[in-house]
């Protein structure tokens, strides 16, 4: 669960969903990252960092370069979990919609 905490901590920044959108579209570099948003390149850095210890991204060296994308792994963790609770909501709509089902009409007074 701990894995889980650093993973909303990451998403809970503006900054760093929007940095998840523009890596859906693809890998990127840092100076990529940065260009749509007016802070400096090691702030963004800074926003990185988070995303990567979270699980989200991935980074590697190309030379000078140190090119971003999607984890799907740290992904999948996400999935997984918002799937755990879908499933268990559904099981409560279907325990509420027995009961419902089981209840006999209400009758309505007619004036």
């Amino acid at each position: 669960m701990k894995e889980m905490h650093r993973t909303f901590a990451a998403l809970s920044d503006p900054t760093r969903c929007a940095i998840l959108e523009m890596l859906a579209d693809g890998e990127k570099t840092v100076m990529d990252i940065a260009v749509p948003f007016a802070m400096s390149q090691p702030a963004i850095s800074r926003h990185l960092k988070v995303l990567e210890d979270a699980a989200l991204i991935t980074r590697r060296i190309d030379g000078a370069k140190r090119p971003c994308a999607l984890s799907p792994a740290g992904l999948e963790q996400l999935e997984q979990w918002a799937t755990k609770l879908r499933k268990s909501m559904a099981r409560n709509y279907d325990r509420l919609d027995a009961v419902l089902a089981a209840m006999p009409p209400v009758e309505k007074d007619t004036p």
